[in-house]
């Protein structure tokens, strides 16, 4: 959310610099995310206050040389009046006129402005000039060379009572602050609502002349207007629905004013109707809605229109304002009228009731709906609007008759309308008045700071809050505490309990100011937590290994993981875990695998990177017979593919795509990391290609499998023809033998001995049988067994194998002598001999 400074100081005085205010606001709670300078010091492009003024255009004279340039003669707070050649649209048929009075923003020689002919953002400085043999050295500025807007067509008008010569940035320059506001909290979504955090926290006044229109411009509020006929039929969905009406307006473009705070706060104006509805909101954080009011349809046989406020018919449609056809389910709110749908509640309005520059008679809806249905339909149809933003965070009901007030007064103003003196009002939720007894000796036990009891009563008033009961006194004359009686406004619908009233003090006092103490206690025992460290130290692991992790939803698409099995049954849905009440069939179900997940988020990933490795750790969700819940084991997933180095200017770069070996060397080193020794054997997956997936056992059990991915599962998955390596493994399962002892070994200080070890043995035999029956026969002189070489062919025979392992032996406490070694390679041989029918190549 967008609040701009000019607009804030409307309602409460900032004697504070605008980081200051930024910082105190944040401390709050009130996130200031950044501060966008316009025209100020600290703008990317700051208006020179000597050389960007208020300028007045006083005639008009034709160029000599030229008929799309005109001569401007423009009084700037000068000595005498400055020409210049200029060429806005609006300017040429005004060319002999010599007594106008035209604001404009006016920038002399030297001025640093915006390029607007530049395709790229770029800075020039204003230089005097001849423009088809005239001089000008100076310009009337259009709103992209002031870093406004991209509009260049003509130049900025300014209101009428803007002083001429007064520098622009001082006129026009602004500060806006940028809100990252989380939490049910709508009452912050408005510029009032941080004017009035603003004015707590600054012990200033607040000015709360929006909010008493009904004071200046009395109205009846009836259930019954004679100019429209209301209904709730759904008041579980609508606590209250007000409706205004304004007759005669002129729709039009909005003030220079107005469209400029709506800009700056993100929102694009329209015309003053509209317009009006989206300032209001943003100024109250009341969402409103316009409607052409001869559009709306009465009742068969009624003549007076009628808005009906009801659940929709399964499967009824509506256009919106933004031309999409939307179909809605039993459960979302629609607005009606006696012909049916005419706007989402608290999402969009429909188009048929839109306001044009025909209408001249507008109904104005200021309603209040239920939170949780408008975030429901809001996510169900995908549509976002700033409305269903405000209304899902809990807006307060007792706002609808003041905004509405406000609304139409503004219209009538700035539309030349006429506000009916009634507002219909229909009330079903009225809530009671809530009434929080408050102990302020309980604040200083929660926060540990004693703020004084007179300043608790500033800040709770400040933040409009009524208190009553204790003034200065904690203790009553029979020692017992005394209380205060806190009348909670009706925005805060957050606040129920007396923790809530503490809350709120110690944060306006300011969280800064509570004093550095330390524990008077002695701190607690620091107990290990094996679970949480096993999985950091996983990612630290893997992390190290290039891959990043990713996080994505536990609930899926059920058919997702039916693709893992190309060639299988589809999975059933009693075996998995469904949700009830599903947002949408994508995520109905429990997850019982990673890799399903993990493959689409590298299909997106891929549409803008060539090489992606990623990993996540996560539960999945596995029905257990006879229990009520779930069984939730931790699984790793990995997915890499794409080159194996990335692209840069080095030469002989290795881009070939990433396969088997390049994932089970992650494997390794992650093994090698937790302290942990692997065995890889060939293993069978439905999702992965055979021959090129291993089953990865640590100790006597297994904890998963690896490979490359079946093309059939590629292809379901919509990835490119590329090798696609994954794997899934049980983490817990993988953590189980990390954190035990490990036996650390000397280094020894006397040399090594290399030999190279080659045997031929059947193809059936794995390799890493052969190693570790070389280590296991060895210990402890043998430190080290690598195989380096493998051969087939026609020098070993059909259906053998050449293996070739380079064997490091090392004494810790003596050189071995070649005897020693010989010795013991025999031992090798023999048992190799006897235990797998391996010989020697060559013998």
């Amino acid at each position: 959310m967008k609040v701009p400074l000019s607009w804030l100081k409307d309602y409460v005085d900032i004697p504070v610099s605008i980081k200051e205010l930024a910082e105190r606001l944040t401390l709050a709670g009130l996130d200031v995310e950044t501060i966008e300078y316009i025209g100020l010091p600290g703008a990317e492009l700051p208006w020179d206050p000597e050389k960007v003024v208020v300028g007045e255009i006083r005639a008009v004279y034709p160029h000599p040389n030229a008929d799309r340039l005109v001569l401007a003669e423009v009084e700037y707070g000068g000595p005498e009046p400055e020409v210049v050649v200029s060429g806005p649209p609006s300017l040429l048929p005004l060319r002999g006129q010599s007594d106008l009075h035209l604001k404009v923003a006016f920038a002399m020689e030297g001025a640093r402005l915006w390029d607007p002919y530049s395709e790229e953002p770029r800075i020039k400085k204003l230089k005097k000039a001849r423009i088809r043999g005239v001089t000008s050295r100076a310009m009337v500025c259009s709103e992209k060379e002031l870093g406004l807007s991209d509009e260049h067509v003509d130049i900025i008008y300014l209101p009428d009572d803007a002083p001429v010569g007064t520098p622009l940035a001082e006129y026009l320059g602004d500060a806006v602050l940028e809100f990252d506001i989380q939490g049910p909290f709508a009452h912050l979504y408005s510029v009032f609502g941080i004017a009035r955090e603003a004015a707590a926290l600054l012990d200033v006044p607040l000015r709360r002349d929006v909010l008493e229109v009904l004071e200046r411009h009395p109205a009846e509020l009836t259930p019954t207007p004679d100019f429209i006929a209301l209904e709730i039929a759904d008041p579980d969905l609508c606590p209250r629905y007000s409706a205004a009406f304004i007759r005669g307006v002129e729709v039009k473009p909005s003030p220079f004013w107005m469209q400029m705070r709506l800009r700056r706060a993100g929102m694009r104006p329209i015309n003053n109707i509209v317009d009006v509805t989206n300032y209001v909101m943003l100024e109250l954080g009341q969402p409103l809605h316009a409607f052409d009011y001869h559009l709306l349809r009465p009742r068969p046989g009624e003549d007076r229109p009628v808005i009906i406020v009801r659940r929709a018919e399964p499967g009824e449609q509506m256009m919106t304002l933004d031309g999409i056809s939307r179909t809605f389910d039993e459960e979302m709110l629609l607005i009606t009228d006696g012909g049916g749908p005419v706007a989402v509640a608290g999402v969009m309005g429909g188009l048929e009731s839109e306001v044009t520059e025909e209408t001249t008679d507008v109904l104005l809806e200021s309603a209040n709906f239920h939170f949780l249905n408008i975030r429901r339909t809001s996510r169900l149809l995908g549509l976002t609007t700033d409305a269903s933003q405000r209304f899902g965070r809990r807006v307060d009901p007792e706002l609808t008759v003041k905004a509405a007030a406000r609304a139409a007064h503004l219209m009538a103003e700035l539309a030349g309308g006429t506000v009916v003196p009634v507002i219909g009002d229909l009330y079903p939720g009225r809530q009671p008045q809530r009434v929080v007894v408050f102990d302020p000796a309980y604040a200083t036990r929660v926060l540990g700071v004693e703020i004084p009891t007179d300043e608790i009563i500033r800040i709770l008033t400040s933040l409009e809050f009524q208190v009553s009961g204790l003034q200065v006194s904690s203790l009553t004359d029979s020692g017992e505490p005394e209380t205060l009686n806190v009348m909670v406004p009706s925005h805060r619908l957050d606040v129920t309990r007396p923790i809530d009233l503490v809350e709120e003090v110690g944060r306006i006092w300011g969280y800064d100011r509570f004093p550095t103490t330390l524990m008077r206690d002695e701190l607690p025992p620091q107990r290990a937590n094996p679970r949480l460290e096993g999985a950091e130290r996983v990612r630290d692991l893997l992390t190290g290994c290039g891959l990043d992790e990713v996080i994505t939803y536990s609930l899926v698409n059920i058919e997702d993981e039916g693709k893992l099995r190309p060639q299988g049954p589809p999975p059933d849905p009693a075996d998995h875990l469904r949700l009830r009440n599903p947002l949408s069939a994508e995520r109905a179900y429990l997850r019982q695998t990673l890799l399903p997940s993990l493959l689409h988020t590298t299909r997106e990933n891929l549409r803008f990177l060539d090489r992606v490795a990623i990993f996540e750790i996560g539960a999945v969700y596995l029905p257990v017979e006879g229990q009520t819940l779930p069984d939730e084991p931790r699984r790793l997933g990995i997915v890499m593919t794409g080159p194996r180095e990335a692209r840069s200017w080095l030469e002989g770069q290795d881009r070939a795509p990433v396969g088997f070996y390049d994932l089970k060397g992650v494997v390794e080193a992650l093994l090698a990391g937790l302290g942990l020794e692997g065995t890889f054997e060939p293993g069978e997956h439905p999702a992965f290609h055979p021959g090129r997936c291993a089953q990865v056992s640590v100790g006597d059990g297994a904890v998963g499998v690896m490979g490359e991915l079946h093309p059939l599962v590629r292809e379901a998955f919509d990835l490119p023809e590329q090798p696609v390596c994954a794997l899934e493994f049980d983490l817990d399962g993988l953590l189980a033998a990390w954190g035990a002892p490990r036996r650390m070994v000397p280094i020894s200080v006397h040399p090594p001995v290399y030999e190279d070890l080659a045997l031929v043995v059947d193809e059936a035999v794995p390799a890493i049988r052969v190693r570790d029956l070389i280590a296991q026969t060895g210990r402890p002189l043998v430190r080290s067994v690598v195989l380096f070489d493998v051969y087939r062919g026609e020098q070993v025979g059909a259906g053998k194998k050449s293996l070739a392992y380079r064997l490091t032996y090392q004494a810790g406490d003596r050189t071995l002598t070649d005897r020693e070694v010989a010795k013991l390679r025999a031992k090798i041989v023999r048992r190799l001999e006897r235990e797998l029918g391996a010989t020697l190549r060559g013998t």
